[in-house]
């Protein structure tokens, strides 16, 4: 930058690095997406298509940022947890948290007719807003996944039930409300068994524990013409190892998908 008489204006400029040795998570949710859900006609309780969107938006942000060691994500949000040694951008959390939120919302733009097709055109640019928030250890970082793994579970049940009320119950929206007031889990669960037959254990994984990306290596074969020492020219399958990222739908609050993956998280006294 061509210094001037006005370079001092950078003065202003707040410091916003983020604390070393930190996890950085930055979070994103879909900004009114109840007004924008019900525009774009979208299934209740839960649209496939809206949630394999978001799978393949996060997707892009995880190939475009490689720092980013898992994601996870539920109904318009996604969070995206960044290694403790990262030094992206510098570590500014203004600058992680705005590419992030650019990418996914430009990719949630780009890929919306691979889920959706043509008979549900685009109405108006989706919007998603972010915060940066800090993690200085393991057990705080698995915590705060459990959390929002949590959170998935107690609105998809109640979801689920609101809308069988609705759709199969014949009540209106403030019936259902009502008649879900002080109900406790095991309230719902009935509900759902006893009046409509339906086994909540049994429904989708990705409904009830969300989504998480990881990095994870595939072995992929391709096929190359290749001339080999005193022979012809000819074609010869060659298999690689590549880092891919891959979609989990399981549990995160328990221990065994931290043992299954212990690369993921870097040690407590780095």
């Amino acid at each position: 930058m061509a210094k001037s008489k006005f370079e001092y204006v950078r003065n202003f400029e707040t410091d916003d690095t983020c604390l070393r040795n930190c996890y950085i998570v930055v979070r994103l949710d879909g900004r009114n997406f109840h007004k924008f859900t019900e525009q774009h006609k979208f299934t209740k309780p839960n649209d496939i298509r809206a949630l394999g969107l978001m799978s393949r938006s996060a997707r892009s942000v995880m190939e475009e940022l490689e720092d980013i060691v898992i994601a996870y994500g539920q109904s318009d949000e996604f969070s995206f947890v960044f290694k403790r040694t990262s030094t992206w951008f510098k570590r500014r959390a203004s600058k992680l948290m705005t590419h992030v939120a650019s990418q996914f919302s430009s990719s949630y733009v780009f890929y919306w007719k691979e889920f959706f097709g043509e008979d549900q055109p685009l109405l108006y640019p989706p919007s998603f807003d972010g915060r940066v928030v800090l993690y200085p250890s393991n057990r705080n970082l698995k915590d705060y996944l459990s959390w929002r793994q949590a959170d998935c579970h107690v609105n998809n049940l109640y979801n689920t039930v609101f809308w069988t009320l609705v759709q199969r119950g014949g009540l209106t929206t403030v019936q259902a409300e009502e008649r879900l007031k002080g109900t406790l889990a095991a309230d719902k669960n009935e509900i759902l068994f006893s009046e409509f037959n339906i086994n909540y254990n049994a429904e989708s994984p990705l409904l009830k524990k969300g989504t998480t990306l990881i990095w994870e290596k595939r072995d992929e074969t391709v096929t190359k013409r290749m001339k080999l020492p005193n022979e012809e020219e000819r074609e010869v399958a060659v298999t690689r190892s590549r880092r891919r990222v891959q979609a989990h739908h399981c549990d995160v609050i328990g221990e065994q998908f931290w043992e299954e993956h212990r690369d993921i998280l870097e040690d407590d006294n780095c």
